[in-house]
């Protein structure tokens, strides 16, 4: 299914469409959106079974919450955010986040930074997913979506201090990571 160009003609009526219930509109607006909210769901998720859960709830807060839209804004931008409050209620609710690793699991390294450039896309998902959950997901908060530290505070109800941590410890460990696999590559 090809998607639509924000704020199209057809995203416009698609989602009319769907707040007014037609199955259609609900279904073609989903093929259109689930690639790229999966994408986000992984990031936020363990596995790809969470992800997927993350997904299904996360459409079903779209189509419950599509009326509050306000068509003067990016879809694009709206329907991501709800995804990414719909992982992070999820996660949350679980309590299982920000899992503590000491510094003293953290290998400091003065190897060169260009292994980053090395790796695929891949590599790198797979890097984040090696991550505990809370590291995992204030680094999607802060480094992909943009958020600052008061933000994913408040988001994750936890100290601004708290989230700059697990950013730093995040980074370390994921340098860490990337310098075991350069010197694998090697």
């Amino acid at each position: 299914m090809s998607p639509l160009m924000p704020d199209s003609p057809n995203l416009i009526q698609l989602i009319q469409g769907s707040i007014h219930g037609d199955a259609r509109a609900q279904e073609r607006l989903f093929h259109c959106y689930a690639g790229k909210m999966m994408a986000v769901c992984k990031r936020y998720a363990r596995c790809q079974e969470e992800a997927e859960d993350f997904l299904q709830e996360g459409f079903i807060r779209v189509f419950t919450y599509l009326e509050s839209f306000e068509s003067s804004g990016s879809f694009d931008a709206w329907i991501r955010k709800v995804f990414v409050n719909t992982a992070l209620k999820q996660i949350t609710k679980k309590q299982h986040y920000f899992e503590d690793i000491t510094e003293d699991h953290i290998a400091r390294s003065d190897d060169e930074a260009d292994a980053v450039s090395k790796l695929s896309e891949a590599e790198i998902l797979a890097l984040l997913d090696m991550l505990p959950l809370g590291y995992k997901t204030v680094f999607n908060l802060f480094v992909i979506e943009g958020y600052n530290h008061k933000e994913i505070g408040e988001m994750l109800d936890i100290e601004e201090s708290t989230s700059r941590s697990q950013l730093v410890k995040a980074r370390k460990l994921l340098q860490e990571k990337i310098v075991e696999l350069y010197k694998v590559a090697i």
